[in-house]
């Protein structure tokens, strides 16, 4: 699986950015429990018909710059 982790306490503001990014994407899209990213990553690109790679990198993008309104 891929070695991507996500702190609780950024879930919050990279939750958000995705929300406004991909509005097509709902809360249960969105569900995510700490030690789970294998889990988010596959139900993130079923839903947005993409690749794992490309999740893993849309996310580590935005995690790279939380404080940005960058989307």
């Amino acid at each position: 699986m891929y070695n991507f982790k996500i702190q609780d306490q950024d879930w919050p503001i990279l939750k958000l950015k995705l929300k406004r990014k991909y509005n097509s994407l709902s809360e249960e899209d969105l569900q995510f429990s700490a030690g789970q990213e294998d889990v988010l990553l596959q139900r993130l690109a079923k839903r947005l018909n993409r690749n794992i790679d490309y999740v893993v990198f849309t996310l580590s993008k935005e995690l790279a710059d939380l404080d940005s309104n960058r989307l």
